[in-house]
């Protein structure tokens, strides 16, 4: 009777004191007898060689229904979450033929996005600029402009300008900034003296980009600020971006056509470096972000920043940092990079 209520406690109660290695080799062992685990998890197996067909081929996706590839583009590095998700399942389910061909999604995320997680920044940069879409319900453009103050940029591009507002970013921002200029919605504030303001034509009818030459000690740099238009995500029509795509092949024309050697693009582009319908501008144009950023940059939403549309984006100078600011009143982040000038 003993030795019978003994087993029946070590079964019904009693802890598993297996070493872990003995876990792990009981674990093995049952994934080597099991003939199942290359039958298992083919519809795993398929999902893991489609995500990564979608990151590889990700340019032929056409854009005639909807704008679909621009849309897979803007949110491109998400396809990275299925990595994990399948691996759960795969080990669930027991499937060793899922697991390999997850090693394809996975090898080709890392090797289009895994070089963006590295910390690219480095010191030094002669000038300081930032860019922030301010939104134009902005509830506190005060205390917006005075985290922009604090950034300690001495270039300062602004976009979504309310009308009403502008006297209140003019004042909070004078102190710091001596030479400004507004143009429609968009606006430029510099420690260093600006010439040369106009508006550029970006196929809206009405003004939301802008260009300027600013004077720094290291010589003349031409600044673009541009908010192109917001694009839509609807049921019956996809993602809206046709007059957003007008409007970035008159900003790569204009930016094309510039005589001064050294350019800075400042502005929410409403898209993704990514995204094959900024080629106007991204073809001619280096992102500070890719080139010596910290992680992926997100700016938008603020609250849970998924996309990175707000962008600095430079010809003919070296970008030495690029980062996001904290957040303000805005819809958006702020960000802000330095750039070598010297020759």
């Amino acid at each position: 009777m003993t030795q019978e209520y003994t087993a029946e406690s070590q079964v019904d109660g009693a802890e598993d004191n297996t070493p872990p290695t003995g876990r792990f080799r009981t674990f093995v062992d049952r994934w080597r007898g099991d003939r199942g685990i290359w039958r298992r998890g083919v519809v795993l197996a398929a999902l893991a060689v489609l995500t990564a067909l979608v990151m590889i081929l990700h340019a032929q996706i056409p854009n005639r229904i909807g704008n679909l590839g621009s849309l897979m583009e803007t949110f491109l590095p998400w396809l990275g979450l299925l990595v994990p998700v399948i691996l759960v399942a795969a080990l669930v389910r027991r499937s060793a033929t899922a697991l390999i061909a997850l090693l394809l999604p996975a090898v080709v995320w890392v090797n289009l996005f895994g070089g963006l997680i590295l910390e690219k920044s480095g010191g030094g940069g002669d000038l300081m600029v930032a860019t922030h879409n301010v939104n134009a319900e902005n509830p506190d453009p005060e205390g917006t402009a005075r985290e922009i103050v604090e950034s300690g940029a001495d270039v300062v591009a602004l976009e979504e300008l309310k009308a009403s507002a502008v006297p209140t970013y003019e004042k909070a921002l004078a102190a710091t900034y001596k030479y400004h200029s507004v143009q429609g919605t968009v606006g430029l504030w510099s420690k260093y003296p600006m010439t040369g303001s106009r508006p550029v034509d970006i196929r809206m009818g009405w003004t939301r980009a802008m260009r300027a030459t600013v004077t720094t000690p290291q010589g003349e740099l031409a600044v673009y600020v541009a908010h192109l238009p917001s694009v839509r995500v609807k049921l019956h029509a996809g993602f809206t971006a046709n007059q957003r795509d007008n409007s970035a092949d008159a900003l790569g024309e204009a930016i094309a056509d510039e005589e001064i050697r050294r350019v800075v693009l400042l502005g929410d582009l409403n898209g993704t470096m990514n995204d094959r319908s900024l080629n106007a501008v991204t073809s001619q144009m280096r992102s500070t972000q890719g080139a010596a950023g910290d992680g992926y940059g997100f700016s938008w939403p603020a609250a849970f920043p998924m996309a990175r549309i707000d962008q600095i984006m430079v010809k003919g100078v070296e970008p030495t940092s690029s980062w996001t600011l904290p957040r303000t009143g805005s819809d958006h982040l702020p960000i802000a990079a330095r750039i070598e000038l010297a020759e």
